[in-house]
């Protein structure tokens, strides 16, 4: 399988780095990597994976990524990409879908737990079928070869940019869990009722102690779970999914009077 645009973008080098040939292959081109005008450091760029068994598409769309500023890594199979640890980075996936063994829809299949790393597909022979079960599976592009350069740029700054929001997501929830895990089990019950709407004293009635002692669990639970409001711990118990209690009757009760 060929790509005659990025293929003819290789023969015409002149010698002068990869970058003076892919630019003249069409003019101008957007979506050089936004990731590259700030102080990020290298390591966590975003990367960008490409798996194709055509050495000639791996080298052209490596040379064609890497003068937009992208990190890139290539393989050339499946078989070799999933040998490769996750990626901790932002980072998107330009993935063939003719492949001997192990062919592009079967990988996304076996990747479907890693939805922080959009996949973008490439295939000379689409159909409808096969596009359809790609985007079902979550793809972000299906593209034919040849296709342009820029279509390919534009996919791959979508697809880390989703990466982006998904990776800091799972960081995020990732230290809220253990922050959550340093929670005694008395803080983790007092924690449950608070964020139900309960009162200090009220708590106390429902555990059985003062409410001097549950002031002081709040305390710590507020402290340990870096919250500065009962709003903030609330929006922290809905993203670690906590189950969430009834307010008691007597409670209820109370609010009434």
């Amino acid at each position: 399988m060929r790509l005659s645009k990025l293929q003819s973008m290789r023969e015409r080098k002149s010698g002068h780095g990869p970058c003076s040939s892919s630019v003249q292959v069409m003019k101008p081109l957007r979506a050089t990597n936004p990731y590259t005008r700030s102080s990020i450091a290298p390591n966590t760029l975003p990367v960008v994976f490409v798996v194709d068994d055509d050495v000639s598409v791996r080298e052209s769309l490596e040379s064609l990524l890497l003068c937009a500023g992208w990190r890139v890594e290539t393989f050339a199979s499946a078989q070799a990409f999933l040998s490769r640890p996750a990626a901790e980075t932002p980072s998107c996936l330009v993935l063939d879908i003719e492949m001997p063994r192990l062919n592009g829809l079967e990988l996304q299949e076996r990747l479907a737990d890693r939805s922080e790393m959009p996949i973008i597909f490439i295939t000379g022979y689409a159909d409808v079928p096969r596009t359809v079960r790609a985007m079902k599976g979550g793809a972000i592009e299906f593209l034919t070869k040849p296709f342009a350069d820029q279509a390919v740029l534009d996919a791959i700054e979508r697809a880390t940019e989703r990466s982006r929001v998904a990776v800091a997501r799972a960081a995020d929830l990732k230290v809220l869990r253990e922050r959550y895990a340093s929670l005694t089990s008395r803080e983790r019950d007092v924690m449950t009722w608070v964020v139900a709407g309960l009162l200090n004293k009220e708590v106390a009635a429902e555990l059985g102690r003062s409410e001097i002692t549950i002031k002081a669990h709040r305390g710590r639970v507020m402290q340990k779970m870096v919250a500065d409001s009962l709003a903030d711990l609330v929006r922290m118990a809905a993203k670690l999914t906590l189950p969430l209690r009834p307010r008691p009757r007597r409670a209820r009760l109370a609010s009434q009077a």
